[in-house]
């Protein structure tokens, strides 16, 4: 993963560990508060808020714990790998894209941020600028032309 990506996940941990863990627990305190726990939807609702809360946190403590940062600043070169951003044009339609590869859990594909694991990514995984790149989509193929490589 890229190092702005392991710095999205710790904030997310911080929050959930100083903010959203702190909240549920005042909030499973003031719904037992109500009496009787067996009916109390409240109390319900707070206990599977802290369970999704807790699995969260294990989850992103496990990925830190396992990730391996590789900063793309101190890559370069014109050969398409993780951490290069690309920008493509679409054959049919000559309309540019950019896409920057990154790893499986900091992907967004509105943000332009597509994952390594993705048809796309590794499709272009080793590819140059002026390559064209087929690719089946969930419409039917694409090919697309590697307009530009960059890092950073």
């Amino acid at each position: 993963m890229t190092a702005e990506g392991l710095d999205k996940l710790e904030k997310e941990l911080r929050q959930l560990k100083t903010v959203a863990r702190p909240e549920i627990v005042q909030a499973i305190a003031e719904a037992r508060s109500h009496g009787d726990l067996s009916e109390n939807a409240e109390y319900h609702a707070a206990r599977e808020r802290q369970s999704f809360i807790e699995g969260r946190i294990a989850e992103l403590e496990d990925l830190i714990s396992r990730a391996d940062v590789i900063d793309v600043t101190k890559m370069s070169g014109d050969t398409i790998r993780f951490g290069a951003s690309v920008v493509l044009a679409d054959e049919d339609t000559e309309e540019e894209v950019v896409y920057t590869i990154v790893g499986a859990h900091e992907s967004d594909i509105a943000s332009g941020r597509l994952s390594v694991t993705s048809p796309l990514a590794r499709a272009l995984i080793g590819k140059t600028s002026g390559d064209v790149v087929e690719v089946t989509a969930p419409r039917g193929a694409k090919s697309y032309e590697v307009v530009k490589v960059s890092y950073g």
